[in-house]
């Protein structure tokens, strides 16, 4: 089924061309810069999670009176990523303590967080924005929850696979690595996220999310084309995303 893959990557590959040569990641000259884009980025990185453990839902059973899940395979990959994004110190909070180091304002994602945690749901935080979080940011969420919504795991999947925080490229890297050797005790827990999420991303959960792919899929045609669909769908708001980032940078704008 690598033919699929291939064509899926065909059809996506300017809008990742697009994210991964955008004008947002040479900005970032200073530690001013570096603090705005991670107070916007940290609500992707919580929307990674919300993908991860909607997949962990459906391949696996997470229910008290357990019973096997069909696709054997995935169930196993999707438990294998879970353990390395969210055991110890998850993905999102490596990256929360990544913003308190840099001396990012941590304000708007906590109080986000807080509200699910306090009980709230998360289809009335994005509908009634409960947590006043800026409308950029706002809009890139309710993408990620009108593809959830449709309940479609392949598509769910797709945009997993394809639109995760791997669409950071070596320049953003190469230049956050430069201001850590000006400001060592700012950028180190931020330097080593990257490191880790690059080596998760591109040795093992990059393989192993397409191989679910290919399980979720197998050969049939229309669920290919689902899946292409909700790739270009997550890639789209990824980058409108940044395009509010960049904006944001340019006028100096903080979150909170």
């Amino acid at each position: 089924m690598e033919f699929r893959i291939l064509s899926l990557k065909r059809r996506i590959e300017p809008l990742r061309q697009a994210i991964l040569n955008h004008e947002l990641y040479p900005m970032m000259q200073s530690m001013t810069e570096v603090r705005i884009f991670m107070e916007h980025h940290v609500f992707a990185v919580w929307d990674f999670m919300r993908l991860l453990k909607a997949l962990q839902r459906e391949l696996t059973c997470v229910d008290e009176a357990w019973v096997p899940t069909e696709d054997r395979a995935s169930r196993r990959l999707i438990n294998e990523i879970v353990v390395a994004e969210e055991s110890d110190a998850s993905h999102y909070e490596l990256y929360l303590d990544a913003m308190r180091q840099a001396g990012a304002d941590t304000r708007a994602i906590v109080r986000f967080v807080s509200k699910l945690q306090n009980g709230f749901k998360a289809k009335d935080m994005l509908r009634f924005n409960l947590a006043e979080i800026d409308e950029a940011t706002m809009e890139f969420l309710k993408a990620t929850d009108r593809i959830l919504k449709r309940g479609k795991l392949h598509q769910t999947a797709a945009a997993f696979t394809f639109g995760r925080e791997d669409l950071i490229p070596d320049m953003f890297t190469a230049l956050i690595k430069k201001l850590y050797a000006e400001h060592p005790s700012e950028l180190s827990a931020f330097v080593y996220y990257l490191d880790r999420h690059i080596e998760l991303d591109g040795d093992e959960h990059g393989p192993m999310a397409i191989q679910m792919m290919n399980n979720l899929c197998k050969e049939d045609d229309e669920l290919w084309l689902e899946a292409e669909d909700a790739c270009v769908e997550a890639l789209e708001a990824r980058l409108k995303l940044w395009d509010a980032i960049a904006a944001s940078v340019r006028a100096g704008e903080l979150v909170s």
